[in-house]
């Protein structure tokens, strides 16, 4: 927790100066707009605290100002939007948690059964499907399979093109918000758990077998245990481990994943949101985006160690 401090303000430090690395600022694209008069530019860029012509001294200026503002709980004021940036950058956050959650819990429910199965099957029928499955899900980039998932929806119309909520969803009861929103969720996590699947499922049928070689394991089969026992008891167990550490970057390629099917399916999450800001140079809402990003990411690091506690005896919280 206290590693996670410096690392925030590292990871703002960094954005922000790959923010300001491009030429120019918002109000530029209202310089084109002829009805804007140079007055009322110059009152908005007194306004948003933007300098023009800045240098190297004016950025570690308006940095600083914006890491203070920060620290009190002000993350700045939107110029697209014209509000402060968390009075709406929670909704984004909220749809980015759902499809990653989702995403991360249909892969895991699917890719550990079914590594376990083939693992305990090798070179049988199924394991070279599952293999055959594995090397395709790893191979096809994730907006190419959301183009495809669009195109199933389009032609069959069994479900929704884009969006998270139809357009009578705030008439819905609660119940029924709730059906709108998994039905609108299921081909995003599809589309996410996918490559996640393929991934986690080669990760534990190698460990496993890796396990199911050792001597303890041969010493559990001699003493006349039941396979069944050996296999979940002692041998998954010690498979595992590994995949509880491999959760916190697991998590971070799933919300980088989620950035580009979010665009694609138009997804309202931190994905489209960081991709409009950065368009229109609207710093601040980029800013926060990051922040919660990165948030996101380290708490999914703290959540795999401790789970790592947990499944592994051998581990004390000191």
């Amino acid at each position: 927790m206290l590693v996670m401090i410096p690392l925030v303000i590292g990871i703002t430090m960094i954005s922000f100066a790959a923010m300001q690395a491009a030429p120019g600022d918002y109000l530029d694209t209202l310089k084109a707009n002829p009805q804007i008069q140079q007055g009322t530019i110059e009152k908005l860029r007194e306004q948003f605290g933007l300098i023009e012509n800045p240098d190297f001294g004016d950025y570690v200026q308006m940095y600083g100002k914006w890491l203070w503002n920060a620290a009190h709980g002000n993350f700045g004021f939107s110029f697209t939007y014209k509000i402060p940036v968390f009075d709406f950058i929670g909704q984004y956050v909220y749809y980015t948690f759902i499809l990653s959650f989702w995403s991360l819990l249909f892969s895991w429910t699917v890719a550990i059964p079914l590594g376990i199965f083939i693992a305990t099957h090798r070179n049988s029928v199924w394991d070279r499907l599952a293999n055959l499955f594995a090397f395709g899900g790893i191979s096809l980039p994730g907006f190419f399979l959301a183009l495809l998932a669009l195109l199933f929806a389009q032609t069959t119309g069994w479900f929704p093109v884009g969006g998270a909520t139809s357009v009578n969803y705030s008439q819905m009861s609660q119940g029924g918000k709730i059906l709108d929103t998994g039905w609108h969720l299921f081909l995003p996590v599809l589309v996410l758990g996918v490559s996640g699947v393929a991934g986690l499922m080669r990760q534990m049928r190698g460990n496993l077998l890796d396990v199911l070689a050792e001597n303890y394991i041969l010493a559990a089969r001699a003493r006349g245990l039941p396979e069944r026992r050996v296999i979940y008891k002692h041998a998954v167990r010690n498979a595992i481990n590994p995949l509880v550490t491999l959760f916190g970057y697991s998590l971070s390629g799933l919300l980088a994943g989620a950035a580009l099917v979010e665009n694609v399916m138009s997804w309202p999450g931190l994905g489209s949101l960081l991709l409009q800001a950065i368009t229109s140079r609207d710093i601040y809402v980029a800013m926060g985006a990051f922040v919660m990003g990165a948030v996101l990411l380290i708490l999914g690091n703290l959540i795999a160690d401790i789970l790592l506690v947990f499944t592994d005896p051998r581990i004390k919280v000191q």
